[in-house]
């Protein structure tokens, strides 16, 4: 049925219109993004040979669905950058420093969403504005629906998944140093994955 069609049994046909179905109704509101449930990965090609892959483990933002017309639906969405986890500490301090993001000076890499469509299924595409640094540069990320249900503790949440491909020279990001064997230390595209898992506000 698409984003915001699967079925919630529990939810009575009074709770919408009757030109709409009360299953999408349902969902429809401001979610909060669950930091501890929550995942922004990463992948960069490393000396040409392998990935690093690694995450932002401190993030907040908000998700407003909207049931009638997904899309209406919109994100917003905020990452501390000092929170980069790669596994090693060295690495991570350089990725904090001037030469990558300089985390003291830009503290928060953000996203905001300007346009959402569907793609098929419970597939569709965010359109916003991605900053990282002092650059804002447009991007779209494919997202799938992973479906709704109530937790142990009352709350509704709702789960998402998906990712893109950015360029990092696009944003400033263009430290590299060059490898003997031809080619350079840090590849120049970096693929995004998210695992959002977010609460309905009361």
């Amino acid at each position: 049925m698409g984003l915001f069609g699967r079925k919630n049994s529990s939810t009575p046909a009074s709770a919408a219109p009757a030109d709409v179905d009360p299953a999408l109704a349902a969902l429809s509101g401001t979610y909060t993004i669950d930091p501890a449930h929550t995942r922004i990965g990463f992948v960069v090609r490393h000396a040409m040979v392998t990935n690093v892959r690694g995450s932002f483990t401190e993030s907040e933002g908000t998700l407003t669905l909207d049931g009638a017309n997904p899309a209406n639906s919109t994100a917003s969405v905020d990452i501390k950058i000092a929170s980069i986890d790669t596994g090693i500490a060295d690495r991570d301090a350089h990725l904090r420093s001037a030469d990558f993001f300089d985390a003291e000076q830009f503290p928060v890499m953000s996203f905001r969403s300007t346009g959402a469509k569907a793609l098929g299924g419970d597939t569709y595409q965010l359109t916003g504005d991605l900053t990282i640094k002092d650059v804002t540069r447009p991007l779209a990320i494919d997202v799938e629906f992973n479906g709704t249900a109530t937790d142990p503790y009352g709350n509704q949440r709702i789960g998402f998944e998906g990712g893109t491909e950015i360029v990092r020279s696009d944003w400033g990001l263009t430290w590299n140093t060059a490898l003997e064997t031809g080619g350079f230390l840090v590849g120049d595209k970096v693929k995004l994955t998210l695992d959002i898992s977010a609460i309905k506000a009361a």
